[in-house]
């Protein structure tokens, strides 16, 4: 994802300052009202100059981020469209990934996964896999450490007290229960894949099944299956005192919500349900393992975060971080469900058994029955408005699935909440509930869009009870600077409004919906982009190129997004950026490419490693015309002494006389950003469709999609993360969902069953780049990568709504549910 899953930042060479932005775009307009490619930037305020809002960044160093090199509004760099860096590799198909990857005397590794989704263990019997001539290993449960119990303190994404080693180890091979369908309990390596499988025809399990609980509200009740005999609720109140499926309650809570309700003119009150859906990425998990004889593990694998997977890797295997050296592929795709590790752990013990390099890669069945999707859940939303359309009170529950283990992503939920508007009374209560499902993992902006589906409709449906235009009912309550949240965050300056009102002002908004059954709808969302650690380096060469290394894995173009930002501080050509995404052992600790973070961190941590060479070159001229290197100034990538502008040289020049002035250059930068520091961004939908009253069938005619990118790196790329995201989002609302029997097994889970959406679902989608500058980036740069899928399923849902008058209230919107809430409308005939 550029801009990361965070592309942000636009800007134009003829020094327009950031407070007086105007359009970006060379393509023609399209007859539907908006550019195709042609965007549109909104914003009016300028960046702050002190690079940072106070207390948002906790920095590793002692420069400050500084502006001498790119002043405001004038640019060179971030805001054009270079071509990626990459993409010569990735369309020839020399770039490598991780099923690509070949090792001498490498091993084929497969595993025995469970039938049942909820089953004892009696015994595994793997003597006749054994006896196999090409098998040369069998691991189990049994062959995975048992150190004491502990906790995953600063690695899991969310409920971090409650995710357990053991629960950690369970998930990779399963111990004393399987927990869901497809849940691994053994795994062989063998000479070749054939061999793997035929192996695991021989292993004998014996199970004990048990009743399944698929459903979190069921695995509430009184008398559910019981998943995990030592789950304990964590709560700050009452709790259940003997085992539950309840891992987590929180609350949040700020104002007097009843007298929120008695100051309402309208209140709104629904319950909504969401489905389990997968992160559809085209490139299956895969891992090779080598264990080597000197007791070193090295892993290369397809992963948002190879520091994630070296720590992960110490805890589950008992070893120190130095025993493990982890290489990051490419990867082909991953939208937050490549965090987790599923082969990587069994890979090393099969590679330590065998003494062999040993390749897994998943099939697409596996990744459908034994890999983490988002999960599904339920809202019960309660708002209130005044007649002049002010949100008076929100009142939620919360109940997610988080499959087998605890730790689903609530916690999203509940920021979705209360992240867009300025409410005064708010109650959200959230639940984590595990279900014998497949444990969840993160999906583009985890969390959020099964609130929103529920917030955003109640929004809608209050305009539409006090008569006001639902984007002015937004707008009435938008979240802007000094908005104090639920949960006390205060915002800085967030380009939320100013994303509304691009809405407000573009043609599809002002121009009718066309044709019969035909309805508009809009949503919005917004959430904070992550922190954490990130480390960058640059080499200075003698042609006056540069290397720069980093360590957060490319999704989506951040190599080019980080180059762009390391090029502006340096003044130089983003082409004469080489950059390099490398292993644990060759760059700073680093956390993974999620959370819409790393065009913002590790592009700070590029802009002040390149400061760093902007320092020591000045010391190189300045040793060079024998003069002070405060005498000096270094201005787009040109050297000037201040006394004698007319003496120069170009960073080019001078990184071919580094010889005679003291040898490389090489500068170095590790930053830790603070998570929650409030570099909020915004995202709205504006979409039309046809509702077939025949089928039930939505076709969508028209999709607009605004976001705030802050300033956009790289326009292009930000573009294909508005409409990638607005796409998966659509999907979600409209097809997508996992399908389970009564005894918990997947009846969906190939491509042909689980419906992606296809270009022939979609019109061309327009997209349009507000830019409001954050102040705690140097360059104005927002994240952009999570935050559009969103708004779609409820937009879609409001849209729906308009077209046939029938709220929605489960996800997905198919025809068949489309047809059902259409037949519950109905009159009943007398």
């Amino acid at each position: 994802m550029a801009q990361d899953g965070t592309e942000a930042g636009s800007a134009r060479d003829d020094g327009a300052a950031s407070g007086a932005l105007r359009v970006v775009g060379t393509r023609e307009a399209r007859g539907d009202g908006a550019a195709s490619g042609a965007l549109r930037v909104v914003g009016t305020r300028e960046a702050r100059d002190d690079g940072a809002a106070s207390g948002a960044l906790r920095v590793v160093g002692t420069r400050p981020v500084r502006h001498d090199g790119a002043a405001s509004g004038a640019l060179r760099v971030v805001g054009t469209r270079p071509v990626r860096h990459d993409g010569a590799d990735k369309v020839t198909g020399r770039a490598l990934y991780g099923a690509d990857l070949q090792i001498a005397g490498m091993l084929h590794g497969k595993m025995l996964r469970s039938p049942h989704a909820h089953a004892r263990i009696l015994s595994i019997d793997t003597s006749k896999a054994e006896a196999l001539p090409s098998v040369h290993a069998v691991v189990t449960a049994a062959d995975l450490p048992h150190t004491p119990k502990g906790h995953l303190s600063n690695l899991s994404h969310w409920n971090k007290g409650l995710y357990s080693t053991k629960y950690l180890r369970d998930n990779i091979l399963a111990s004393d229960k399987a927990l869901y369908q497809g849940h691994a309990v053994a795994a062989v390596a063998a000479a070749n894949p054939h061999a793997a499988e035929q192996a695991l025809e021989l292993i004998d399990v014996r199970y004990e099944p048990l009743p399944p609980v698929l459903d979190c509200r069921e695995a509430l009740r009184e008398g559910a299956p019981i998943l995990h005999d030592d789950l304990r609720t964590s709560t700050l109140g009452d709790a259940p005192a003997g085992p539950t499926n309840l891992a987590e309650r929180f609350r949040l809570e700020s104002g007097d919500i009843d007298k929120g309700f008695e100051e309402a003119a309208a209140i709104v009150d629904r319950e909504f349900h969401t489905g389990t859906v997968h992160q559809g990425y085209i490139e299956p998990h895969n891992t090779t393992a080598l264990w080597n004889e000197d007791g070193r593990l090295t892993v290369w694998s397809s992963t948002q975060g190879s520091f994630f997977v070296r720590d992960y890797l110490q805890l589950i295997l008992d070893l120190s971080d130095s025993d493990i050296r982890c290489v990051p592929m490419e990867i082909g795709g991953g939208f937050g469900g490549k965090f987790e590790l599923y082969a990587e752990p069994t890979a090393a013990l099969l590679s330590r058994k065998s003494g062999r390099p040993v390749k897994v890669v998943m099939s697409r069945d596996e990744e459908f029955v034994a890999t983490g999707p988002a999960p599904g859940g339920y809202v019960r939303i309660r708002a209130g408005a005044r007649g002049d359309g002010t949100i008076t009170a929100i009142d939620a529950d919360l109940v997610y699935e988080a499959g087998a283990y605890p730790g689903s992503p609530v916690a999203g939920g509940a920021n979705a909440l209360i992240a867009c508007y300025d409410v005064p009374n708010v109650r959200v209560e959230g639940r984590d509930v595990v279900v014998n499902r497949p444990k969840a993992a993160a999906y583009r902006a985890p969390g959020y869009p099964n609130a929103a589906f529920a917030l955003e409709q109640a929004i809608d449906e209050l305009a539409r009870k006090l008569s006001i235009d639902p984007l002015d009912m937004r707008l009435r309550n938008a979240a802007e600077e000094g908005t104090r949240r639920a949960d006390g965050l205060v915002y800085p300056r967030i380009g939320l409004r100013e994303t509304i009102e691009a809405m407000r002002d573009h043609p599809h908004y002002s121009e009718a919906a066309a044709g019969p059954n035909s309805g508009r709808g809009v949503a919005i969302g917004m959430m904070s982009h992550g922190g954490g650690r990130s480390a960058c380096s640059i080499s200075v060469n003698p042609d006056g190129t540069v290397g720069l290394v980093e360590g957060s894995t490319d999704i989506g173009g951040t190599r080019t997004s980080i180059a762009m930002q390391a090029a502006e501080a340096l003044g130089i050509p983003a082409e004469s950026v080489h950059p390099a995404v490398v292993d644990t052992d060759s760059i700073g600790f680093t956390h993974g490419t999620g959370g819409s973070r790393v065009t913002f961190a590790t592009g700070l941590a590029a802009i002040r490693a390149a400061e760093d060479v902007r320092d020591q070159m000045l010391e190189r001229a300045a040793a060079l015309w024998d003069a002070a290197p405060d005498s000096l100034r270094y201005e787009h990538g040109v050297i000037r002494r201040q006394a004698e502008p007319e003496l120069s040289i170009t960073f080019q020049e001078l990184a071919g006389r580094l010889g005679e002035t003291g040898g490389p250059v090489v500068g170095a930068a590790a930053i830790d950003v603070a998570r929650g520091s409030g570099h909020s961004y915004a995202a709205g939908n504006i979409v039309d469709v046809e509702v077939d009253p025949e089928t039930g069938k939505v076709r969508i005619l028209r999709y607009t999609v605004f976001q705030d990118a802050g300033r956009a790196v790289h326009p292009d790329y930000v573009e294909g993360q508005l409409q990638g995201g607005t796409i998966q989002g659509a999907g979600w609302g409209l097809n997508e969902a996992y399908e389970y029997d009564d005894q918990g097994r997947l009846t969906n889970g190939t491509f042909l069953d689980y419906r992606l959406m296809t270009t022939l679902d979609l019109p061309m989608i327009s997209a349009v780049i507000v830019e409001a500058p954050s102040p705690a980036h140097p360059y104005g740069v927002r994240a952009v990568g999570e935050v559009n899928i969103i708004p779609p399923p409820a937009a879609l849902a409001n849209a729906i709504y308009d077209a046939v008058g029938v709220r929605m209230t489960e996800l997905p919107m198919n025809p068949t549910a489309v047809m059902a809430a259409m037949g519950e409308a109905a009159p009943t005939p007398s």
